[in-house]
């Protein structure tokens, strides 16, 4: 049925991908190959694995008998991802690349490429699913709902989902990598690559300080506005936070709800006296929060949800679904609240907004 029909795959060096590809080609379709290198700042650095990514890529190609394109986007994605996630860190927000690597880097330049050399479809390894319905193009939650990715793409708008399949829509992990042992496929058992991308296995903060430099600034109780340490820079922390504080074995003070040896939580940043707040214990009612404002809406039917329904949202990645209502919507904001009080809240991060298994789009928490 799709025989002759062209479809491009971002490969990645992963499972995921190399799978994706592979069920394509099953399917009669004529599978290339684009592997995308976004980032080259570091690349001798041990902690950089897109070497090793492209041996894996060029492997699992060969394989199965496919194409690969190498393709260079480090320029762009420094410029249209990077330096936005360094800006959003320098006004003490928490930003997510992911979200914006996936429609301002990777889709774009998948439809680009596709368009050039007369391809029909693109596709990637992500555990997500896509459906016409009623003359337009949903963006559908995984069957495998721990591996479910909808949140990293959000953001994708019509034209992306027109032309985008996700052949492990209906698949579960487990399933993907015996696929991958079947067809003797030697990343079947690779491990998953977590984090942001750029920063890969390193710590955080010590990443962070290669552009962010050091600003030493006061820890204090967000109760009693003691003074309990030093930190050295406020954009180097985020909310909920609780590792790295280097506070733990001080004592708690009056307006916590909370035990004395309870952990210390970053609840707030005052960049302008550049000022860590800290509470403590995890259940501390300035960790939660009934509603939020978000900004920077993209709505993948290009129209925003209606006011006054019932809907799920999550304010980050590795969270269950929370039911909510939109209180108001309008074209640059929206107004969510939560059945339930969410914890940390991150202004920066994305929520996104579901109805049953249909994604619906999202913005940043402001």
């Amino acid at each position: 049925m799709n025989e002759g029909r062209t479809v491009v795959v971002g490969l990645s060096g992963g499972v995921d991908s190399a799978v994706a590809a592979l069920l394509l080609k099953q399917q009669g379709w004529q599978v290339v190959g684009l592997f995308m290198k976004n980032w080259e700042d570091d690349d001798t650095d041990e902690h950089c694995a897109s070497r090793q990514d492209l041996v894996d890529v060029m492997s699992v190609a060969d394989t199965l008998g496919i194409d690969v394109e190498v393709m260079n986007f480090a320029a762009e994605y420094r410029e249209r991802v990077f330096a936005h996630f360094l800006r959003e860190y320098e006004a003490g927000r928490t930003p997510n690349p992911d979200v914006l690597c996936n429609s301002e880097i990777k889709f774009k330049v998948f439809l680009e490429h596709a368009a050039t050399i007369g391809a029909d479809r693109i596709a990637t390894g992500h555990y997500a699913g896509v459906r016409e319905f009623q003359g337009a193009w949903q963006l559908l939650k995984a069957e495998d709902g721990t591996k479910d990715q909808s949140y990293f793409l959000h953001r994708l708008q019509q034209e992306h989902l027109a032309r985008t399949l996700f052949p492990l829509a209906g698949l579960y992990k487990r399933e993907v990598r015996r696929i991958a042992a079947a067809a003797g496929l030697h990343v079947a058992l690779k491990k998953d690559s977590t984090g942001i991308c750029f920063i890969g296995e390193r710590p955080f903060k010590e990443f962070l300080m290669r552009y962010l430099p050091p600003q030493k600034g006061e820890i204090r109780c967000l109760d009693d506005d003691r003074v309990l340490g030093e930190h050295d820079g406020v954009a180097y922390h985020t909310i909920g936070q609780r590792k790295g504080l280097h506070i733990g074995g001080v004592k708690g003070g009056r307006g916590g709800a909370s035990g004395d040896h309870d952990a210390w939580f970053v609840a707030g940043k005052d960049i302008v006296n550049n000022v860590l707040h800290v509470v403590q214990g995890h259940h501390h009612p300035a960790l939660l929060s009934e509603e939020l404002t978000a900004r920077d809406l993209s709505w993948v039917s290009a129209q925003p949800p209606h006011a006054h329904w019932v809907y799920t949202a999550k304010t980050r990645y590795r969270q269950a679904d929370a039911p909510c209502e939109i209180e108001w919507v309008a074209a640059d904001a929206c107004r969510i609240r939560f059945a339930e009080p969410q914890w940390a809240v991150t202004p920066g991060q994305s929520v996104v907004v579901y109805e049953s298994r249909v994604c619906l789009g999202g913005g940043v928490i402001a």
